[in-house]
């Protein structure tokens, strides 16, 4: 019970994955726990951070450019 995947579950996967694009990185042994507890600590997922921290940096090199 409860471990059949439906047909509207089928066609919710298929619409949220069509529209994102997904991006695998590889870091050094540890270094997931690291980011994995300061995003804990911000109260943030690790999909969370990471994503502000990459827009975050954007900003800030986009700032860097106009100077």
């Amino acid at each position: 019970m409860g471990n059949t995947y439906t047909e509207s579950q089928k066609k919710a996967t298929y619409k949220y994955l069509h529209n994102t694009d997904e991006i695998k990185i590889r870091v050094p042994k540890g270094t997931k726990a690291v980011y994995k507890e300061h995003a804990d600590s911000m109260n943030e997922s690790l999909h969370e951070f990471l994503c502000r921290a990459i827009t975050t940096q954007i900003d800030i090199d986009n700032l860097d450019k106009k100077a």
